[in-house]
């Protein structure tokens, strides 16, 4: 995809071991174009997560890129960034929401603190200043900007999910990147946020990486899909051509794994 935002070739990522190397990733490559939800699905451990991390050079020690791997956004070499370009990257560039919010918020700083501590670092604001950029982001997710002044335990689980978002959302990244964002809510909230999400998109134009191992709620939101089995990518394309006339086995299976809303008798 010559228009591509993110574009990712030949992604080999290993776990080093004492004895043996894990090989999570394996010679995997995608796009994903400007506005663009490209969805990536597949059981647990299948590498999803660690292609997450990846692409926001979040990975450590023991993952290891393979030399002949390569990612760009936007054109910029990803693995090439020193030091001081990977801060200003973050936040900016690609900003990462993860499975738990409570994992991703401080829970002794208020709200209004950790807007702070972003907008400070990558941007030399002043405290005014952030706080009129936290009661902006605040009400793009449907929060009262006065509740900025709370501690996380003060929000329900979907609330602090949206308050994450709207932390990733304050310096306008080009990639969001969203690592099972919605998993440990119920199926109400959990469609609510990805109406937001997906409203908020359309409205500032920025793309997303959404990973799940819900293939139905991924059909629904993304624009394409790319299906991982065993740290491969065995099959992409549209998300209607995923769900209607799926081309590998291993996607079938998923399908087939549904069960029927007709149900059938117990015992």
């Amino acid at each position: 995809m010559s228009d591509a935002l993110l574009s990712v070739r030949n992604l080999t990522i290993d776990y080093i071991g004492a004895e043996t190397d894990f090989r999570a990733v394996d010679d995997v490559s995608f796009d994903v174009a400007p506005g663009e939800v490209f969805g990536l699905a597949g059981e647990s451990g299948c590498g999803k997560s660690t292609i997450a991390f990846a692409v926001s050079r979040l990975h450590g020690p023991p993952a290891l890129i393979r030399k002949g791997s390569e990612i760009r956004l936007a054109g910029r070499d990803v693995l090439g960034l020193d030091k001081r370009a990977l801060a200003d990257f973050r936040w900016r560039e690609v900003a990462m929401v993860f499975q738990s919010a409570m994992n991703s918020l401080n829970p002794v700083l208020r709200i209004e603190e950790q807007f702070y501590d972003v907008l400070r670092t990558h941007t030399g604001c002043t405290r005014k200043e952030a706080r009129d950029r936290t009661a902006e982001m605040l009400t793009l997710v449907d929060i009262r900007p006065e509740r900025m002044r709370d501690y996380p335990h003060q929000f329900s689980g979907g609330m602090r999910q949206r308050i994450v978002i709207a932390i990733c959302m304050a310096l306008d990244p080009k990639l969001v990147v969203m690592d099972e964002p919605t998993t440990a809510l119920d199926v109400v909230v959990q469609r609510e946020i990805l109406q937001r999400i997906d409203e908020l998109r359309r409205q500032r134009g920025f793309s997303v990486l959404f990973i799940t191992h819900d293939l139905g709620l991924m059909v629904q939101f993304c624009d394409r899909i790319g299906v991982m089995l065993s740290g491969r990518m065995v099959e992409q394309g549209p998300s209607e051509a995923i769900f209607r006339t799926p081309r590998h086995d291993y996607t079938k299976r998923l399908w087939a794994s549904f069960p029927s809303l007709k149900g059938g008798v117990l015992g």
